[in-house]
């Protein structure tokens, strides 16, 4: 949305708040309020924006009139505007801000101001001092550990990653399952199931949830499998499947994670790649009025013994094959067992605990193993970044098959906080009804679900005011989109958070201590340290504005150290420029640093074009053209070699709320999108072709394949239909 398109809003008048809407005494009411932060703030500030956020606008009143309010205050602002700031009261009470209040001085000697002003000083402390940082959080989390670490970091030249936490070892599912956070009345697991929204939400104390662990932790043991061996999970992410993901772990297996999404070859290519002695699925899934088999799949993916649960009654309907479980009679083995304390095996710190696996876009994916670090690092990023502590109610709607998956189930578990899972999809009004009646505190979302949103208004109604922040992943956010997805739950802040299934978490992230602006990051995460590759491809200042290649430091507390099917080292670091002695992990995304600290993402490295000699990426010409028509949902741009030779064509692809007359829009949508793209990008670029689909093709971690289309619309060109 284009801040020229309105008023500053100290020109906004009665009539203008009206004209969207507003009935008279109610715009002369909020022509009032505006009149008197205008004059207390001035008309440009953000200290105007967070007044206006907090006093004036509500989700119940148009959002052209958030629109109005927001783009107005900014209108002359110029890059970066912050949506929401932090105060000092609430900054204190945070997880970082009560440490540091603690033992600010102790970290950062005279230069401790207060957790606000000091936040960047920590982060930087937390990169060049792992040793006290990592100690300080594993103890604030109460990181029990059965034998303790020799240290927290040895460095050697045959691990450029470093080694994290020599000689412990652990089991974070027995963390996860500890009392030293919360009572075992505390509640653990929320959920409810699509179609059944008026009903309660139903509930599973710490203690159902350790006796349910427990119990599939001694059935585990009557298949006769080795200590060690990987025992797949492909089925939605409910109370089911989170108690069987940590009862793999608590036994000393290790969980591969495979998308409920997958067809029959993608199962079986992730079967064998990891090895798997076992797997735990489905008869069928439910979405809406649709009954999606999943056991057949499994069965057509020739996997090994399956345990199958039904998924909405007591028993299945199906016939197995020989040799395959129900889970009724899984539980049953072990009945005697019940209530039980099952006793955690306890592994060494690099031992594995998760297989997950890259999105294979294109060939075969990558096999990435967790080791034991990486639960606490995906704990560690949501106590620090998303404030996550006792008492939180934490949605994502997500999936085991994505890292985001295993990401939820510790960020809560392991900070003492809830999981809410909803057993249905996100998009509709009965997921928002669901966050409204779980009093959930985080909700966790990927763009493409807020569009959606937006775009049927699923949350009309609901009260989200329980949300103490958002966050975001998976895919690059939209200012407008995001703007209004703010607005309804009261201007909470949005912590955008971008990281890989090697890292365990995130490199680049929000914080409750920062400004927050929208479709942006504020900071690196902490204990990573980021650096943009200029033109040479060395490292630029990292106080000078730039966009380029994203490298990160090697010391990253969790990330990957091997890969089960291809060689670690070329992936990740061959290649890669040294700085201060230490060579830098490759990451492969295009990362921009503003003039004012922020960080944008403009995608893979490899998903940029390259039109008449200019290099530009694809969301770039995206976050514009999806600004371009009111009737657009969303656009993928790629740059299409032409059959012939020469430079690469800009063909967009383009998915529409409402598909009639595209014969007619399209003529006048080419137009719109060359004027948007040559005022605001580069006068030369021009779009050759619009291509409508009913969808994007995306991956199972919802990505879009770019490349999908790169492809097709190549083949499409050879035979001139493009």
């Amino acid at each position: 949305m284009a801040y020229e398109n309105y008023k500053g809003i100290d020109s906004v008048t009665v009539a203008d708040v009206e004209a969207l809407g507003i009935p008279s005494e109610l715009a002369g009411e909020i022509h009032k309020k505006l009149t008197r932060i205008v004059r207390n703030y001035g008309s440009t500030t953000p200290q105007t924006w967070h007044h206006i956020s907090k006093e004036l606008l509500s989700p119940k009143l148009p959002f052209s009139l958030h629109q109005m309010m927001y783009y107005g205050c900014y209108k002359d602002f110029g890059p970066d505007p912050p949506a929401w700031l932090p105060d000092q009261k609430n900054a204190g009470l945070t997880n970082i801000g009560q440490l540091l209040e603690r033992r600010g001085k102790e970290f950062l000697g005279s230069n401790y101001e207060d957790p606000i002003s000091s936040f960047s000083d920590f982060q930087r402390f937390s990169v060049s001092e792992p040793e006290v940082y990592w100690k300080t959080i594993l103890e604030e989390m109460n990181v029990s550990f059965s034998v303790p670490p020799e240290c927290i970091l040895r460095e050697s030249p045959s691990h450029p990653g470093g080694q994290w936490l020599p000689g412990a070892r652990v089991n974070p599912a027995k963390n996860c399952l500890s009392f030293r956070k919360r009572t075992l009345s505390d509640v653990a697991i929320v959920w409810r199931s699509e179609g059944n929204d008026e009903a309660l939400v139903e509930k599973m104390t710490l203690k159902e949830l350790c006796e349910s662990v427990w119990a599939v932790a001694y059935a585990l043991e009557t298949l006769g499998l080795e200590k060690g061996s990987a025992i797949a999970i492909d089925m939605p992410m409910d109370v089911n499947s989170v108690v069987i993901y940590l009862a793999i772990v608590l036994a000393g297996y290790v969980v591969v994670s495979i998308a409920d999404s997958f067809a029959p070859r993608e199962i079986s290519t992730r079967l064998m790649l990891s090895k798997a002695k076992a797997i735990f699925t489905q008869d069928f899934i439910f979405r809406g009025d649709k009954k999606i088999p999943l056991y057949s799949r499994v069965v057509d993916a020739r996997s090994p013994t399956a345990i199958v649960i039904p998924n909405r009654a007591s028993s299945l309907s199906i016939q197995l094959r020989d040799g395959d479980i129900s889970w009724p009679d899984f539980l049953e083995r072990v009945k005697d067992s019940r209530g039980l304390e099952f006793v955690a095996v306890e592994q060494p710190i690099t031992a594995f605990t998760n297989i997950l696996f890259s999105s294979g876009t294109t060939g075969e994916p990558k096999a990435i193993p967790w080791s034991l670090l990486s639960p606490f690092k995906a704990a560690a990023d949501g106590w620090c970044h998303m404030d996550i502590k006792k008492g939180d109610v934490v949605a994502w709607p997500t999936n085991l098959g994505w890292m985001m998956g295993p990401w939820l189930v510790y960020a809560s578990l392991l900070n003492g906080a809830s999981i809410a899972l909803y057993n249905g999809s996100p998009l509709g009004s009965g997921f928002a009804k669901f966050v409204q009646d779980a009093k959930v505190t985080m909700l966790g979302v990927i763009p493409s679900i807020v569009r959606t949103w937006k775009a049927k208004n699923s949350p009309d109604g609901f009260d989200w005011s329980t949300i103490r922040c958002f966050g975001s992943t998976g895919e690059a956010s939209s200012v407008d989109e995001y703007l209004w997805l703010m607005g309804r739950a009261e201007y909470k802040p949005i912590i955008e958070y971008c990281g890989g299934t090697e890292i365990g978490g995130s490199f680049v992230s929000g914080s409750l201590l920062q400004p927050q602006s929208l479709a942006a990051f504020s900071t690196a995460v902490m204990g990573c340290s980021l650096h943009i590759l200029g033109d040479d491809g060395l490292p630029i200042p990292s106080d000078v504005p730039g966009i380029g290649e994203l490298a990160l430091g090697p010391l990253m507390f969790g990330a990957s150290s091997t890969l089960l099917n291809a060689d670690h080292n070329e992936i990740y670091f061959k290649g890669m420029p040294v700085l201060n002695g230490k060579v830098l992990r490759r990451h492969g995304d295009v990362f921009e640093r503003t003039s004012k600290g922020y960080y944008h993402a403009h995608g893979r490295a490899d998903d940029t074009m390259n039109l008449g000699g200019i290099k530009v990426s694809s969301l770039e010409i995206e976050r514009i053209c999806n600004a371009a028509d009111e009737n657009i949902l969303e656009t993928a741009a790629v740059g299409v070699p032409p059959a012939g030779g020469g430079p690469e064509k800009l063909v967009i692809a383009v998915v529409f709320k409402d598909s009639d007359n595209l014969e007619h829009n399209l003529d006048t949508l080419m137009i719109s999108f060359n004027t948007a793209l040559q005022r605001k990008l580069n006068p030369l670029f021009k779009v050759s072709s619009i291509v409508p689909l009913p969808s994007l093709p995306r991956t199972a971690t919802n990505k879009v394949m770019r490349r999908v289309l790169r492809q097709q619309f190549s083949q499409a060109d050879q035979g001139s239909k493009l």
